[in-house]
């Protein structure tokens, strides 16, 4: 067999993802286009491109070649049919709301939600969106919460900060039995580690602005369309976006309401910024991963750490099958402190360890997830999640392994 007959692994393909569609005078990495209009010699193309009859770009709020450049990076990270770039990640699970859900739709979604995520949630909730917040980690109790009007069941790879593992398999199985929408959130364990797609997931929400881009230096988000939903029965599509394959139309709306309508537009400079970060991907993931493992062995092990979370260890709950369907375990822990220790004079006290609120860089960032990223949501609900004050979430980076064990075990001591 040729070299050419074989399929490329995930780095080979993702390093030269751009050269793939051929930029512009032999150069590597598609440049960036920073214009918002584009011109027709012939106004009939125009209308065409509008239209939907002919590919081509018409604003840049909608299309831009150097972000379609980044959403076709995207597309083959995740094994999809399509993908759609937004301003953050936020933006792009907002999207898919917005485009798709109509007061009195139900969703449910796992108990175990990102903070911002969660917030959003609610807010859909005061539109008449009707939300069950449910454990995940089991698919009967998302099969309990069901109703007539359910359309799309939520869950995250791997939860932020306590790192519980949804039910991927039993949820998949579930959403392809009742015909609903299958999303998952796959920036904690990022393409890399993990593909929604062999789950069931109908779409594939990424936060570039963690992991995929890796530096801190640039927001984005996107949602990839995996194609295994047939949307010839979802009630609340326009006629207008009903054209070609039925597994595309809810793209389409999406990219019609969603990005046109709604407007969270990436920009051409983080999308170049982003899709260049991310052909390191697999290095840095699997190096912070390493490292996070070494990590949270030695908080297992340390008398001044109360609990340590993090899917590596064989006594997390969910270990198993955090085995059987990631390639690693990722970055993300957190860890619980003992009362004897204050997290903020604990945090003051690391060298190296930046506290910061960020993920996926490639520093190790920490943060107190009690007093910050969770604290609107209020002790009962904080209480329900499992986050106490003492809780401290990690982020880990790709330093030297001993490097951040000792800054650890200066702090601790």
């Amino acid at each position: 067999m040729s070299t050419q007959d074989k399929p490329a692994h995930f780095d080979t393909v993702n390093l030269h993802s751009d050269r793939s569609d051929k930029p512009e005078h032999g150069s590597l990495h598609k440049a960036v286009h920073t214009s918002i209009a584009f011109e027709y010699d012939d106004a009939r193309d125009l209308a065409a491109v509008f239209q939907g009859r002919k590919s081509g770009y018409n604003y840049g709020r909608q299309q831009n070649p150097t972000v379609n450049a980044l959403q076709n990076r995207v597309t083959r990270m995740e094994g999809g049919q399509g993908t759609v770039a937004f301003a953050t990640g936020m933006a792009a699970i907002g999207s898919i709301l917005f485009a798709l859900l109509r007061q009195g739709d139900h969703v449910i979604s796992s108990a175990f939600l990102f903070g911002n995520t969660n917030s959003l949630f609610h807010t859909f909730i005061n539109f008449g969106v009707e939300v069950s917040f449910v454990d995940a980690t089991d698919s009967a109790a998302v099969r309990a919460a069901l109703r007539p009007n359910t359309r799309i069941v939520f869950v995250e790879t791997i939860a932020n900060p306590v790192t519980q593992i949804a039910d991927l398999e039993g949820i998949g199985a579930l959403c392809r039995e009742h015909g609903l929408i299958f999303v998952v959130d796959n920036t904690i364990t990022t393409p890399c580690l993990f593909n929604p797609r062999e789950v069931g997931a109908s779409f594939i929400i990424n936060s570039l602005s963690k992991s995929f881009g890796g530096h801190g230096d640039a927001l984005g988000g996107s949602v990839t369309d995996t194609g295994l939903y047939d949307w010839q029965d979802y009630p609340h599509l326009y006629d207008n976006y009903k054209t070609g394959p039925s597994t595309t139309w809810g793209m389409t709306q999406l990219k019609k309401k969603g990005l046109r309508d709604f407007g969270a537009t990436l920009s051409p400079e983080a999308a170049h910024t982003l899709a260049l970060g991310s052909e390191t991907l697999s290095l840095r993931v699997e190096r912070a991963s390493s490292n996070a493992l070494a990590l949270a062995q030695f908080f297992e092990a340390h008398p001044r750490v109360r609990k340590v979370n993090y899917p590596g260890l064989p006594s997390h709950p969910q270990h198993a099958r955090a085995a059987k369907l990631f390639r690693h375990f990722g970055a993300l822990m957190s860890i619980e402190l003992i009362d004897e220790i204050d997290c903020f004079d604990f945090l003051n006290r690391l060298q190296y360890v930046v506290s910061s609120s960020n993920l996926g860089d490639t520093r190790t960032l920490a943060i107190p997830v009690a007093h910050t990223i969770f604290f609107e949501m209020g002790a009962a609900r904080r209480a329900l999640m499992g986050i106490p004050d003492s809780m401290i979430r990690l982020a880990v980076g790709i330093e030297n392994i001993d490097d951040l064990v000792a800054d650890f075990s200066q702090a601790l001591a």
